[in-house]
């Protein structure tokens, strides 16, 4: 199997003209794509998606440290993007969903929703074309860290014990429903929220970059294609490509928002009183 020397959407686009020229027909993308090599042999897990994780967050950084450096009563541009997507998180994810005590969680918020759309959005910048959360392993371990927080809230307030129970056995329920919904509570709380959590995020980055190369690669082979008509319809192919990353603008935006939003519920739902 030839692979072109380019790179398209983070993942190696073949050789279309050679392989038709072979006889070989078109090779669509699959889950091996998206096993990226290590950049250097030396360091295996040095691959694309990391070194993008690290890069997401030196971007982070410099964009909210220069939007705040010169702030004033009359924000710049910058500051004006800045205090927005601050006030977007403050407001309507915290404020609204949390309630009186949602001061103390805005920096965790904050920083998850940034982290995650800046990830997603790698999908399609040009020539980072990849979105990290397409890799499971990053949205588990973000997982991991919001349900550390919100288990670790709800036994602050509640205490261990109270808190426990609580899952286990939800208050005013008859005592012969405990049998067959306290084992369902229990692997909600403890299973089910976490994993769902992770996997909405990552199966959305997946399919959507998934699609995005079925598009473009057709395209390209078809365009490279020794039939008329197959060049005849790799315009729409192509048009179909970008069409798509349009809407997968939206979708990442929408999965960094609902990563956050669900985050925030269930921090809530462990600082009520019945949680």
């Amino acid at each position: 199997m030839f692979t072109s020397p380019f790179r398209y959407q983070g993942v190696c686009v073949r050789a279309f003209v050679k392989l038709h020229a072979e006889g070989d027909g078109f090779v669509p993308p699959s889950t091996n794509d998206f096993n990226l090599p290590p950049i250097t042999e030396s360091i295996a897990w040095l691959t694309k998606p990391v070194l993008l994780v690290f890069l997401s967050v030196i971007l982070i950084s410099v964009f909210f440290i220069l939007s705040s450096r010169k702030a004033a009563v009359v924000p710049s541009k910058l500051q004006f993007a800045g205090e927005s997507i601050y006030g977007f998180v403050r407001n309507d994810l915290a404020r609204d969903v949390i309630g009186h005590e949602f001061m103390r969680f805005v920096p965790y918020l904050f920083t998850l929703f940034t982290f995650v759309l800046t990830n997603n959005l790698f999908g399609i910048v040009p020539f980072l074309q990849f979105p990290a959360m397409s890799h499971v392993a990053f949205p588990y371990v973000l997982a991991i860290f919001s349900f550390g927080v919100f288990h670790y809230v709800g036994i602050q307030k509640h205490g261990l014990f109270k808190y426990l129970k609580e899952i286990a056995f939800m208050p005013g329920v008859p005592k012969p429903v405990y049998i067959l919904l306290t084992p369902i509570e229990i692997a909600t709380f403890f299973l089910v929220r976490p994993l769902t959590l992770s996997l909405r995020l990552f199966a959305n980055m997946f399919a959507g970059h998934l699609l995005l190369l079925v598009f473009i690669m057709g395209g390209d082979y078809m365009m490279h294609d020794s039939h008329l008509i197959m060049k005849l319809f790799s315009p729409f192919s192509f048009a179909f490509g970008i069409a798509l990353t349009f809407f997968e603008f939206m979708v990442q935006c929408l999965q960094a928002y609902i990563f956050t939003l669900l985050t925030a519920l269930y921090i809530a739902g462990a600082l009520a009183d019945e949680h």
